[in-house]
């Protein structure tokens, strides 16, 4: 995984919603929420066959 880096100069604010954007983009937020409690294998499977499918479908509409 690639480190994260915002460069903050004078606005501490800017920096912060730029390091949140950023955070969302790479899938973080998801990824901890996701990590918060044990998945059941059978549970993960099934997520990954749903978000596949989503995926499918997502691309076949383009």
């Amino acid at each position: 995984m690639q480190t994260l880096e915002v460069k903050v100069f004078e606005d501490l604010e800017k920096a912060l919603r730029a390091l949140k954007k950023k955070m969302a983009q790479e899938g973080l937020y998801k990824e901890m929420k996701k990590r918060r409690f044990y998945e059941k294998p059978s549970v993960k499977k099934k997520r990954k066959m749903d978000e596949a499918e989503r995926r499918r479908r997502k691309n076949a509409r383009r």
